[in-house]
C-alpha cells in the first residue's frame, strides 16, 4: 500500500519522533477503501495524536478505524458493509485496516476487513486468523466520546447501556461474547415464540442460554458501575469536571442464572403478545447525576453534560491504567474541544498527559488545542502532513 504523503518522509515512527512510548498505543495505521480513504497510511510514535481539517476531510474516519480494532462495531456502530468506499475497489478487499499496536514494551500486527468472499468480519492477529472480534479485547481497550454522545443522557436508554458495555469491555474482555450469546438467543427465542413451534425443551435451551450468559452480564456491569463510582466519589469536585455518580436501574446482578431461566419461563406468553422479551439484562439503563448540583444529568445543561461525561471518561481510563500497571487506554476523541472552555480545555490535556495515554482528538480548529503534547497532523484530500 502506499503511503500518504507527509511533508516530511513518512518512514519509520522512531526516525520521525523518537522511541516509540511504552504504553497502548496505536504506531501505524493503514487504511484500503474505508469510507473516504481509497489508501492511506499514517505513522505516529505513540505520543497524543491530533488531527485538524474542515469538515469532510475524513478525521473520523480516521477513529472509526482505530476503533474497530477493538471488539464490536466500532464508534459509529454500523454496519459492515458501510464502512466500505463508495467508489471503486478491489474485488477481494471491500475494506480494510491494519494497525501496529504497542503494548508495553510488545509489539502486535492487528488487520481487520471484509472481503468479498466472506460476509463476516475478519480478523488477523500477528499474522493468523484470530477466532472473532472478541479476540482483540485482550489486546486493545479504547474509550471514545463522539460529537452524537453529548446526547447521552436525553435518549434512550440503549445508548447508555452501549456506553456501559464499552466500559465493562475494558476491564472484562469475555463481556463481548456474554453479549453475544445473550443476544442470539434471545432472538432465536423471540422468533421461535412469534412463529413456533414453540417446543418446549428447544425454548428451555435458549432460555438457559440467555440466562447464564444474562447473568455474567449483570455482574460485570455491576461491578464496572461499583469501581467507577468510587473513583469518581474519590475524587470528588478535584479539578476542573464535575463528579458524577452512577447507578443501574435494576439489581438483576443479584439474581443467579436460575432466578433468570425462572423468569424467561414465566414471561412465555406475555413476551409472545409483545413480540419481544420483556425483561432482562437488554433492558437494563444507568443513571447518572451530578453530584455537586444534586441533579440528573438529562436535566443539567449541555456543557455540564458534556463535563459529566469526561469525567466518566477520564475516571474509567484511571481505573483501567491502575488494573494495568499503569497502561492507560486508547482514547479517542472526535470534536472534543469544541464546547469546552479555555479551563476545561487545559485541564483535559493536562490530564492526558498525566494519565500517559495516547489519544487521537480531532478538530476543525487547531487553535483549540493549543498548550495539548501532541502530534500534529492537517487532513487533506486523504493524506496527513504533518505539522511541527
Amino acid at each position: 500500500m502506499t503511503s500518504a504523503p507527509h511533508t516530511r518522509p513518512s518512514g519509520d515512527p522512531e526516525a520521525i519522533c523518537g522511541p516509540a512510548l511504552a504504553r497502548l498505543a496505536v504506531t501505524r495505521l493503514r487504511l484500503t477503501n474505508f469510507r473516504s480513504y481509497a489508501t492511506g497510511e499514517i505513522a505516529v510514535s505513540g505520543a497524543a495524536v491530533v488531527l485538524a481539517g474542515p469538515n469532510g476531510a475524513g478525521k473520523t474516519n480516521v477513529l472509526d478505524a482505530i476503533s474497530l480494532l477493538s471488539p464490536g462495531r466500532g464508534l459509529r456502530g454500523a454496519k459492515l458493509a458501510d464502512h466500505a468506499r463508495k467508489g471503486p475497489h478491489a474485488a477481494e478487499t471491500l475494506w480494510a485496516v491494519a494497525a501496529t499496536v504497542t503494548r508495553g514494551g510488545g509489539e502486535h500486527q492487528i488487520g481487520t476487513g471484509l472481503t468479498g468472499a466472506s460476509a463476516a468480519r475478519q480478523v488477523r492477529l500477528n499474522g493468523a486468523a484470530a477466532g472473532s472480534s472478541a479476540d482483540l479485547g485482550d489486546i486493545v481497550q479504547l474509550i471514545w466520546l463522539t460529537p452524537a454522545m453529548d446526547r447521552l443522557f436525553t435518549e434512550s436508554a440503549g445508548g447508555r447501556r452501549r456506553f456501559l458495555d464499552r466500559l465493562v469491555l475494558g476491564f472484562d474482555a469475555g463481556h463481548a461474547r456474554a453479549a453475544t450469546r445473550y443476544e442470539t438467543a434471545m432472538r432465536e427465542r423471540a422468533r421461535l415464540l412469534k412463529y413456533g413451534p414453540r417446543d418446549p425443551a428447544w425454548l428451555d435451551g435458549l432460555e438457559n442460554e440467555m440466562a447464564e450468559s444474562g447473568v455474567l452480564i449483570a455482574q460485570a456491569r455491576a461491578a464496572t458501575v461499583e469501581k467507577l463510582a468510587g473513583a469518581l466519589a474519590e475524587r470528588g469536585e478535584a479539578g476542573a469536571f464535575p463528579a458524577a455518580s452512577l447507578a443501574l436501574t435494576d439489581d438483576l446482578h443479584l439474581s443467579s442464572a436460575d432466578d433468570l431461566r425462572a423468569a424467561f419461563a414465566a414471561g412465555r406468553m406475555r413476551d409472545a403478545e409483545a413480540g419481544r422479551t420483556l425483561a432482562g439484562p437488554h433492558t437494563t439503563d444507568l443513571h447518572v447525576r451530578h453530584t455537586a448540583k444534586r441533579a440528573d444529568a438529562r436535566d443539567c445543561s449541555t456543557g455540564e453534560q458534556k463535563a459529566l461525561l469526561i469525567s466518566i471518561m477520564l475516571a474509567d481510563a484511571r481505573e483501567l491504567a491502575r488494573a494495568r500497571s499503569g497502561l492507560a487506554p486508547l482514547l479517542l476523541l472526535d470534536e472534543i474541544a469544541a464546547h469546552l472552555d479555555a479551563t476545561r480545555r487545559a485541564a483535559l490535556f493536562e490530564e492526558i498527559a498525566a494519565l500517559g495515554a495516547q489519544a487521537w482528538m480531532t478538530g476543525t480548529d487547531l487553535s483549540l488545542f493549543t498548550g495539548a503534547q501532541a502530534e500534529i497532523f492537517l487532513v487533506e484530500n486523504g493524506q496527513f502532513l504533518r505539522q511541527e
